[in-house]
């Protein structure tokens, strides 16, 4: 009977409310992805960079420039040493005795041995 007793009863129904969900007073805004000090920092390590690259191409740019003086330096040298062994070699053909005495003839000289002197080489 208590049970019969108890279920007769009357209770008190309370209305079921749906929970929402709680509202947090202090809700921190969104974060950005960089802030001012780091923007501004990567910009003066790009702009850095940038500058450092103008100087590696400069530079280079300079060493190409050298590097060709200095080949048409070497040209120029190469040509020289040249046209030094062509008149070396036409000394030589031109002060042969065979040539020397042939303008010594043409000239109206004439060999006197008694006139001939003996110079050391050189």
């Amino acid at each position: 009977m208590a049970m019969h007793a108890r279920t007769q009863s009357t209770y008190i129904k309370q209305p079921v409310v749906n929970p929402q969900p709680a509202i947090h007073p202090a809700i921190k805004p969104e974060r950005k992805i960089f802030t001012k000090g780091e923007k501004i920092l990567f910009a003066v390590f790009l702009s850095v960079v940038a500058l450092f690259c103008v100087m590696i191409l400069q530079t280079q740019a300079s060493i190409h420039a050298s590097a060709q003086d200095i080949r048409s330096i070497e040209q120029q040298i190469d040509e020289t040493k040249k046209q030094n062994t062509d008149l070396s070699i036409q000394v030589s053909e031109l002060s042969t005795y065979e040539r020397v005495w042939e303008k010594a003839k043409a000239l109206g000289l004439k060999l006197n041995e008694q006139n001939v002197k003996v110079v050391p080489g050189q």
